[in-house]
């Protein structure tokens, strides 16, 4: 199984807040959130990884080549309106199997992510989401579930759900079929692409993972570094 990496984004919410530098590159507990992702790819097994950046984080790839040796990635760098279009713009290189799929500013326990990736790749299904119950977003992504596990609702349509996306995925390659319907629908972000393939019928599951943190403002590096010196625990 190979693993994309969504790392695109600006950070413009840290930025703002004088937090300097590439989103990536941004230290949590002395660890750049880029490594933070691919120490916990490495215990998941990953072997294989492609992360795409925007044009202006080349500092990225440097710091990755400089100090990651032992997990080779394959860089894109691209500058993207949305993690849906940057999901788009992996998709010639995930294109041969199920494959992993982060957003670099997901802080989770290494152990976790093993655990999802095995009981991922034991289903039979077009996705598989992590989801749990720890809210600290301003804009949590709900997920519905059946008794067995399949979304049948996400966004707006699941707002009475107690679960959310935990920032990570895995994916059948099969559902990059649903990339021109999803530009011709004009959709700018990541969770109505995920909202249009429950509609057209494909087989996305839940699967429950421990409490992660998701750094996008200030205070959540604060909370981010409480969660690692715990040892992840929530």
């Amino acid at each position: 199984m190979k693993a994309g990496i969504i790392a695109a984004g600006l950070g413009e919410r840290l930025s703002r807040a004088g937090i300097s530098g590439p989103k990536p590159l941004v230290r949590v507990n002395g660890v750049p959130l880029i490594e933070h992702t691919l120490r916990a790819i490495g215990a998941a097994g990953v072997r294989e990884v492609v992360c795409i950046i925007n044009e202006a984080s080349s500092a990225v790839a440097t710091y990755c080549q400089e100090h990651i040796r032992d997990l080779p990635v394959r860089f894109i760098h691209r500058t993207t309106p949305s993690s849906m279009e940057s999901l788009f713009a992996l998709a010639p290189y995930l294109a041969e199997d199920m494959f992993l799929l982060l957003t670099v500013d997901a802080i989770v326990a290494p152990a976790a992510l093993r655990d999802f990736v095995r009981a991922a790749a034991a289903r039979a299904a077009d996705g598989v989401l992590a989801v749990n119950d720890f809210i600290d977003d301003e804009k949590p992504l709900h997920v519905a579930c059946d008794d067995d596990g399949r979304i049948n609702a996400i966004g707006d349509a699941a707002a009475d759900s107690p679960l959310i996306t935990a920032g990570f995925y895995v994916f059948h390659p099969r559902i990059f079929a649903e990339i021109d319907a999803a530009r011709a629908a004009g959709f700018t972000a990541l969770r109505q692409f995920l909202a249009h393939l429950v509609a057209r019928g494909y087989r996305l599951f839940g699967e429950r993972v421990p409490k992660c943190v998701d750094v996008d403002r200030p205070e959540d590096i604060a909370t981010a570094e409480s969660f690692i010196r715990s040892g992840y625990r929530a």
